[in-house]
């Protein structure tokens, strides 16, 4: 049955559409500025609750009338975000604003002591915000909320006027862009207390998905990810995977000092990536308080780390990492100077990389060979590759390294000085058509919102580039491979409302979620050391607000990269006395990760199918996992082994040539045109370098480029 209702109320009083919030409810009065206007409204249809006008205290004109038809919940919903809208564009004062959210925060009903829980807290919002939710008999969602900050309590209120009592469907429809209109413009540009309205929403649709799948029986099997919980008293492990991360956080004491003294007496430094097994990185972190040459990093920083330990007098450095990493920092000490510095790798055999391999690859060239039939063109090659195929694309094409955190800025930089460049990324596909996707989305931005992102662009600019950028279509990361589809359905399931990290090298669905999650400062996409930061920004917000909290963060790359978050994590922790801050790392967990061994021994391995399958993550063992790599566990930079660093440092210096085979040697072949492979495959890492340094592009580079254009 429709209801219709139109309502003209006197000029100190608004009518207000709201939902009914009691699932008991029989007959609402409306009461306009009289007590003698009473309405009985049909108590199969949404309630209408007077409010009272900001036109009191605010200078503003009331909404004389309120007319509704509503002959279904849709609807409804629309009108409800309709005036809501229309309440808060109506006030163009910030200060306006907020007063008109406070008024909504003295409307919301209490919320039981027994729903504020930690499990219903909301997290990423400035205060402490909980939310409790029910599925009626009628089909119909209830939510309750509550708040220790009025202004968050205020739009609480909001929400629950818009989503209580509507379908579960009608709560899973309505999207984060919808509520951009409610713009509450905070005093001092408070981003955090804005990002209010999009974690509430995120979690009612958590609530609302959880109630319906449990109601219908069809709730999905998934088990929570493994994960680390940590709090200023210590560090609790849960599943197998994350109990065999942190076996390794708390080395014993003689290995540090076994590598420590070696370490000391034969002036080696050790430059290791962020992705090594966690047994290595626990005690390179321990021995770091006791020798300042060790530098656990991402691969930008590699050889820049390599630089100064030589410049501090360190006569080897041991590079924990895959074989383009060293080949990088041979070639930097090189051109830095240190050639009589020995470089050694921790194997006698090849310690590969999937995308290296992929730019090594005939497509590869057949691609870099079209680029340079299309001048002007510019090769933006990420740094995961060879020097030998940097050396070969650089002859062929203008060539410039890359890494995730600094590839946007690059090809934007180019773009600026070049505005009719080709740019030919490569060879990562996913991080390819994300930057692609990332640009596609600047397109929706305004000037002044690009401009922020690189001063030299605009509308124009971004439209007009992204004919021209091309990506390699072949070169995937065999780690970040893993976060597809069934990692990304249980993410959105059961972690939506956690933070969100992801590699820029993650397949699209992970990227969208990330950068879903970014809008509203839940999430970051970029590098390693982007990721790293963002946790610690969390983190020490969390601490210096002093309250009790419990942060989640999943971790959309690398699993070696926990040791290094543990470590920023316990830090800050522990800096702050009774510090009332929980801080849980998830681990996603992919069934790809499993694969088939002939003879698995003891209790880690289960039978699916005909197959056996082991369940060891690199070292050790733990759910979900492989030795060939799963739960985003790279198998190759597992082959840098405690061992295997102990036994270069103790054959230094290599008299009797027992670790030959570990040795990064000089490139001395010789590319096509007849130059060093070393010399040529140099040129785009130092353009990257200077590229960082000045943020600007080498002239060097540029005249290149145009170059090639006048010899078309």
């Amino acid at each position: 049955m429709a209801l219709a209702l139109s309502v003209t109320p006197t000029s100190s009083s608004s009518c207000v559409l709201s939902r009914n919030p009691s699932p008991n409810f029989k007959t609402t009065l409306l009461n306009f500025a009289s007590p003698r206007r009473i309405h009985a409204i049909n108590p199969l249809h949404r309630s209408f609750q007077c409010l009272q006008s900001p036109s009191q205290h605010l200078n503003t004109s009331p909404f004389t009338t309120s007319a509704v038809t509503s002959s279904s919940s849709s609807q409804t919903t629309e009108l409800v975000l309709q005036r809501l809208v229309k309440e808060f564009k109506s006030l163009a004062e910030p200060i306006d604003r907020l007063k008109w959210v406070l008024r909504y925060a003295s409307l919301l009903p209490p919320m039981p002591d027994s729903s504020r829980t930690e499990s219903n807290r909301v997290m990423g919002c400035t205060a402490r915000v909980w939310l409790d939710a029910e599925l009626g008999q009628d089909g119909k969602m209830r939510f309750w909320a509550d708040s220790d900050s009025d202004v968050s309590k205020g739009m609480c209120s909001c929400l629950i006027q818009l989503l209580d009592s509507a379908t579960p469907e009608e709560v899973m429809e309505l999207k984060t862009e919808d509520l951009v209109e409610l713009n509450v413009g905070l005093l001092g540009g408070e981003r955090s207390r804005v990002n209010t309205w999009h974690n509430v929403l995120v979690s009612m649709q958590k609530k609302t998905r959880r109630l319906v799948a449990e109601k219908e029986g069809k709730a999905p099997t998934f088990e929570t990810f493994p994960s680390l919980l940590l709090t200023s008293d210590g560090i609790e492990a849960k599943g197998s995977f994350a109990e065999a991360q942190a076996k390794y956080l708390f080395p014993e004491e003689a290995r540090v000092q076994q590598l420590v003294k070696v370490l000391k007496e034969k002036k080696i430094g050790v430059s290791a990536h962020f992705y090594m097994d966690p047994e290595v990185q626990g005690v390179l972190t321990a021995a770091q308080k006791h020798w300042p040459h060790i530098y656990i990093s991402d691969s930008l920083i590699m050889a820049d780390a390599a630089v100064k330990m030589a410049k501090a007098g360190c006569q080897y450095i041991t590079v924990l990492g895959v074989d383009f990493m060293s080949e990088n920092v041979r070639a930097i000490l090189d051109q830095a100077g240190f050639g009589e510095v020995g470089v050694y790798r921790m194997s006698d055999e090849t310690i590969g990389c999937s995308l290296a391999d992929a730019a090594s690859a005939p497509a590869y060239l057949n691609y870099l060979e079209a680029a340079s039939l299309s001048p002007p063109s510019l090769h933006v090659v990420y740094i995961n590759t060879s020097l030998e195929t940097k050396a070969f694309a650089h002859e062929l094409v203008p060539t410039i390294t890359c890494t995730s955190s600094n590839v946007v800025q690059t090809i934007l930089q180019a773009f600026a000085d070049m505005p009719e460049l080709n740019v030919w990324y490569g060879p990562d596909t996913y991080m390819g058509a994300n930057i692609v996707k990332l640009f596609q989305q600047m397109t929706l931005m305004t000037d002044e919102e690009i401009a922020n992102i690189h001063p030299k662009h605009n509308l124009d600019s971004i439209r007009s580039l992204l004919p021209r950028l091309h990506y390699f279509q072949e070169g995937t990361c065999i780690v970040h491979h893993l976060f597809g589809h069934e990692v990304v359905e249980r993410i959105k399931y059961m972690y939506c409302d956690a933070f969100l990290t992801a590699h820029l090298e993650v397949p699209g669905e992970m990227f969208s979620l990330a950068m879903e999650a970014k809008k509203r400062d839940m999430g970051v996409v970029g590098s390693t050391q982007n990721i790293l930061d963002f946790i610690k920004k969390k983190v020490q917000e969390a601490v210096d607000r002093d309250v009790d909290d419990h942060l989640q963060f999943v971790l959309g790359t690398e699993s070696g990269m926990v040791t290094s978050i543990v470590a920023v994590i316990r830090s800050l922790l522990g800096s702050s006395a009774n510090s009332k801050v929980k801080v849980e790392v998830v681990f996603p967990v992919s069934s790809d990760s499993m694969s088939k061994t002939t003879s698995p021994k003891g209790p880690s391995s289960i039978k699916v199918g005909d197959a056996v399958l082991p369940i060891v993550p690199g070292v050790a063992g733990g759910e979900g996992c492989s030795i060939h790599g799963g739960c985003a566990s790279c198998p190759y930079m597992k082959m840098n082994s405690l061992n295997s660093l102990l036994k270069v440092c103790q054959n230094l210096p290599d008299v009797e040539n027992v670790i030959g085979g570990f040795k990064a040697e000089r490139f001395k072949r010789q590319t096509p045109q007849g130059k060093l492979i070393a010399d040529v495959g140099c040129e785009p890492i130092l353009h990257m370098r200077h590229f960082q340094a000045n943020k600007e592009l080498p002239k060097e580079l540029l005249d290149h480029v145009l170059s090639r254009e006048g010899k078309r």
